[in-house]
């Protein structure tokens, strides 16, 4: 029997695969757990509402920095620096984009969204639907060498996503307390930078460059730390994603008196 091939060499199999294992539900599970935060997210993002507690200095993830004249009275920590632009511009907009652009260029997000939203391939030893691949050598796609741009980014925003967990540390008085919204609010950026800081232009940047590790010890020690959470960068960037939303759905129902707030302490 002899076997034929196409035309790169490869053989030539009609069958889109040959696994016989569930090898969809990957891109499944993943296609509606993306779709679920972006729905969320531009719902959040244009209601424009429901993001601050004065009582226990709650301010959601969202809307973390406010920047814009229109946020509302003591949520902006670091000034107003925008004018208020109407009601399709609203304070997330101002930062969403280095967030996103973060997330979307990384590297494990690109493998995430190219086999659930295109395709591209859906899984391994799975045949893709599109005719040709030109890589990420055109535009859109040769944005992702953005990354290590965005990552810089990425540092003040976790550090500002930090001092909005700091202040959340208050009490009904006024004075030092702790209520679920602070656990909340704290779980979140303890993930958020763990998530950032797994990242693999975060490893390259701390020891990447490095030839002779005995020489620099420190970069060395800090680049097995980094290392070891890069091999958990995929469950960071879903444990993190997943913290973002829920952190900001839990401001959003105190904020709005859906929820009382859990109190702990004072």
């Amino acid at each position: 029997m002899t076997a034929s091939t196409g035309p790169t060499g490869r053989a030539r199999i009609e069958a889109r695969t040959l696994r016989t294992d569930r090898w969809w539900l990957s891109p499944l599970l993943t296609f509606m757990g993306l779709t679920a935060f972006v729905v969320y997210g531009l719902v959040r993002t244009f209601s424009n509402a429901n993001y601050w507690v004065p009582q226990y200095n709650y301010l959601a993830p969202f809307y973390s920095p406010c920047l814009s004249e229109v946020c509302v009275e003591g949520a902006a920590h670091f000034g107003r620096w925008f004018p208020d632009l109407g009601f399709l511009i609203t304070p997330p907009l101002f930062v969403l984009p280095f967030v996103l652009g973060f997330r979307f260029t990384c590297y494990y997000y690109r493998k995430a969204y190219y086999r659930s939203f295109w395709l591209s391939p859906p899984a391994c030893a799975v045949a893709e639907p599109h005719a040709k691949y030109t890589g990420e050598r055109r535009f859109p796609l040769v944005m992702q060498n953005l990354h290590r741009y965005f990552f810089y980014a990425a540092i003040p925003v976790a550090s500002v996503l930090t001092y909005d967990a700091v202040i959340a540390f208050k009490g009904t008085d006024g004075g030092f307390g702790i209520g679920l919204g602070t656990v909340i609010l704290v779980i979140n950026v303890a993930l958020i930078w763990s998530y950032t800081l797994s990242c693999h232009s975060c490893r390259h940047i701390v020891g990447g460059k490095l030839t002779h590790f005995s020489r620099h010890p420190v970069r060395y020690r800090l680049w097995t730390l980094v290392s070891k959470l890069n091999g958990k960068h995929m469950q960071l960037a879903w444990a993190s994603l997943i913290s973002v939303g829920l952190a900001d759905l839990y401001v959003a129902l105190v904020a709005s008196g859906v929820l009382t707030d859990l109190r702990l302490f004072n």
